[in-house]
């Protein structure tokens, strides 16, 4: 018998939507994020879960502890610095794509809708495998900063600046 209401769980890659949004020169509001893709009222929310690397254990304290509060499972990972030979500088990443997918195939039985806020193209075979237990997927990033086998095996993409409106983190 097929489920009268869409059973939704939200997952955000914290780090890859902070340079999509840096790149596009707004922030969305996480809360406002939850209420645009719950407005409707056939949308039962399973889950949202935020998943950001950390320069140690305190950073971002006060923003994990809001998006708690707002019903997101936060998930974390200190950041690694890596040097390369190329270009002679280091950087920092916390891949947390691993967690993203454990995430995502341990609560695959309570939900029939994903939202994934990434571009990362690795989350390519994951997409394919949860559309073969017939869940609708939509990708949300932005031009230039999607890559083309993540929009090629998801059902929706929606582009973040077409829904800015409803998104957008106002000053206060």
């Amino acid at each position: 018998m097929p489920y009268a209401t869409s059973r939704l769980s939200i997952f955000v890659d914290g780090n890859n939507m902070f340079y999509a949004q840096q790149k596009n020169g707004w922030f969305f509001d996480p809360k406002r994020v939850l209420e645009h893709f719950t407005s409707d009222p056939d949308v039962n929310l399973i889950n949202a879960f935020w998943y950001t690397g950390l320069k140690d254990p305190q950073d971002q304290r006060g923003f994990r502890d809001a998006l708690i509060s707002l019903g997101y499972t936060v998930r974390t990972k200190i950041l690694k610095e890596y040097y390369d030979d190329n270009s002679g500088r280091y950087s920092q990443k916390a891949n947390l794509d691993i967690e993203i997918v454990v995430d995502m195939f341990n609560t695959v039985e309570q939900y029939n809708r994903v939202i994934l806020f990434s571009g990362d193209g690795d989350f390519e075979r994951a997409i394919e495998l949860l559309r073969s237990k017939n869940t609708h997927i939509t990708v949300v990033s932005t031009e230039g900063m999607i890559a083309r086998e993540l929009r090629n095996v998801t059902d929706r993409y929606i582009d973040l600046n077409a829904i800015r409106k409803e998104i957008e983190k106002s000053d206060y």
